[in-house]
């Protein structure tokens, strides 16, 4: 999936060419978060319309919005008709509000002042070691979603449609049904952890998370019609978990911190694991490629170090990182995408 787009379809183009056009990318991102911050994808869901039509329907001046949906079309989000009207098309179909899979709120988010302040405190954060967020706010991410409603309400709303989408992907792509009991630890609302059994009748799952996040799982379980196979543990990943699980999830967990902190946490799972051999870990993250080459995990790893000194790792960083805290790897994950990393306690006479 990521790998069928980014700089390799510029290679066409003069090098100078191509240099200048990855400038381009704060415009054009900027061009998409005013699209769908406008709901144009809503309004064009109708049919075609002018653009004197779509700023009427969203208050906006006819010709600004003309030249913007312009930068959009040429784009490939919208399409231009001869008639000057705009109409949708496969692409901009995406950014509608409500619809299963759509990206408005991830485009929303991307194009947040909370992610663009943060990476103008790029150089910050390279000369420093230290988060760019914090930087530019004076105070931590998950602080500041806490202090603006807001962004609180936006960043939980792209999350979680993103974990919907990642959550199909990599239930399809890994035997989950093999274990008896899995225990999902800072698995959040529980989305993930309710496809997983409603997919796999004979398994029971445990939930681990913060007590005001776990408090509103209840809803993803009973909708999902599993309700009666899950213990809902309030809990902290850096402090005891509870033991007794075939295997134990990190979906998308490890990421937000650096190599110690995570190191503790799965610390605390290889204490989990204690007297079962045969027990799994299965680290589910955006697996970085080889190098030169594209894919969209080197793009996530920024976000999560000018965010809150995070990382994506390679293959060869999380065989590194699992070795400092009793694990191995066991199967061979796929680079480039989201993977699920299959990893076994190693013996501690080993």
């Amino acid at each position: 999936m990521t790998g069928v787009v980014g700089p390799a379809m510029t290679a066409a183009l003069p090098p100078h060419v191509r240099l200048l056009l990855l400038t381009d990318g704060k415009r054009i991102s900027r061009v998409l978060h005013v699209v769908a911050e406008l709901g144009v994808a809503d309004e064009l869901a109708g049919g075609p319309l002018t653009v004197a039509e779509l700023a009427e329907r969203t208050d906006a001046h006819a010709d600004s919005l003309g030249r913007v949906l312009r930068v959009a079309a040429a784009f490939g989000v919208f399409t231009e008709e001869a008639d000057g009207r705009y109409a949708l098309n496969e692409v901009g179909s995406c950014l509608r509000s409500g619809l299963p899979g759509g990206q408005r709120d991830m485009v929303l988010y991307n194009g947040d002042e909370m992610l663009w302040r943060s990476y103008g405190q790029l150089m910050h954060t390279v000369r420093t070691g230290e988060p760019a967020f914090e930087a530019a706010y004076g105070h931590t991410f998950f602080e500041h979603l806490e202090q603006d409603p807001r962004a609180g309400a936006l960043f939980d709303r792209a999350m979680t449609g993103m974990s919907r989408a990642t959550a199909r992907m990599l239930l399809d792509g890994y035997e989950f049904g093999q274990y008896g009991r899995i225990a999902d630890v800072g698995g959040g609302r529980g989305l993930f952890l309710a496809e997983l059994l409603a997919r796999h009748p004979e398994a029971r799952g445990t939930l681990v998370d913060r007590p005001s996040v776990v408090a509103e799982a209840d809803k993803s379980f009973e909708e999902a019609g599993v309700a009666d196979r899950v213990d809902v543990v309030p809990g902290d990943f850096f402090e005891e978990l509870p033991t007794g699980a075939d295997a134990y999830v990190l979906k998308a967990v490890l990421h937000d911190w650096d190599d110690d902190r995570a190191a503790a946490i799965l610390g605390r799972v290889r204490e989990a694991l204690a007297g079962n051999p045969e027990g799994r870990l299965l680290i589910c993250e955006f697996l970085v490629g080889p190098a030169n080459e594209w894919d969209r995990g080197k793009l996530l790893d920024l976000d999560m170090l000018v965010r809150f000194g995070g990382r994506e790792r390679s293959e060869q960083q999380w065989r590194a990182l699992l070795a400092t805290a009793g694990f191995e790897l066991v199967n061979e994950p796929a680079a480039g995408r989201w993977a699920v990393l299959e990893c076994r306690p190693v013996p501690a006479a080993r």
